[in-house]
C-alpha cells in the first residue's frame, strides 16, 4: 500500500523532495539563543512561505548551528533555498537584533553565517529518523 500523504501534487508533477540542511554561524559563535533564536525561526518560516517551500522541522544545535528539514518542489534548487535562507536571515537578524553587534563587531563586511553548508536528500525510508534527529537537537545538550 502506498503512503500518498507524504506526496505533494503540483500542476504537472507529483513529488516528495525533502532535504536535511545544516549550516553554522561564523567562528561558531554561540549567538542563536533567546531573542535571536525566536526572530530567526520567524524569519525562516516567512521566507519559506514567500518562496514556495515548507520547513517540516527546524532546530538550533548548541546555539551555533541550524538543522532544517525542507520540502521543496522540483523547480526550486537547494542552492537557491540555502542562499535565500542564509542571506535574508543574516540581513534581517543584524537589523532586528542589536545584541549581535557584540559578537560581530564590524559594521561593513560582517557575516553571520559560515560560507559552507551541508545538505542531504532524504528518502521516504529515513524521513522519520532525520525528523527525530532534528527535533532532539536541544535535548542532546542537556
Amino acid at each position: 500500500m502506498k503512503d500518498t500523504n507524504r506526496l505533494t501534487y503540483g500542476r504537472t508533477s507529483v513529488y516528495n523532495l525533502n532535504y536535511h540542511i545544516v549550516w553554522g554561524t561564523k567562528y561558531r559563535n554561540k549567538v542563536l539563543q533567546g531573542h535571536v533564536e525566536q526572530v530567526f525561526k520567524e524569519l525562516v518560516n516567512q521566507i519559506a512561505k514567500e518562496y514556495g517551500f515548507t520547513i517540516a522541522h527546524l532546530e538550533i544545535g548548541k546555539d551555533d548551528h541550524v538543522h532544517l528539514m525542507v520540502s521543496a518542489p522540483p523547480k526550486l534548487s537547494v542552492t537557491n533555498i540555502v542562499r535565500w535562507l542564509k542571506g535574508i536571515t543574516a540581513y534581517q537578524l543584524f537589523r532586528k537584533c542589536p545584541e549581535l553587534q557584540t559578537s560581530y563587531w564590524k559594521q561593513k563586511g560582517r557575516h553571520l553565517w559560515s560560507p559552507s553548508y551541508y545538505v542531504e536528500s532524504i528518502g521516504a525510508v529515513n524521513e522519520q529518523g532525520v525528523a527525530k534527529y532534528i527535533d532532539d537537537q536541544r535535548k542532546k545538550e542537556s
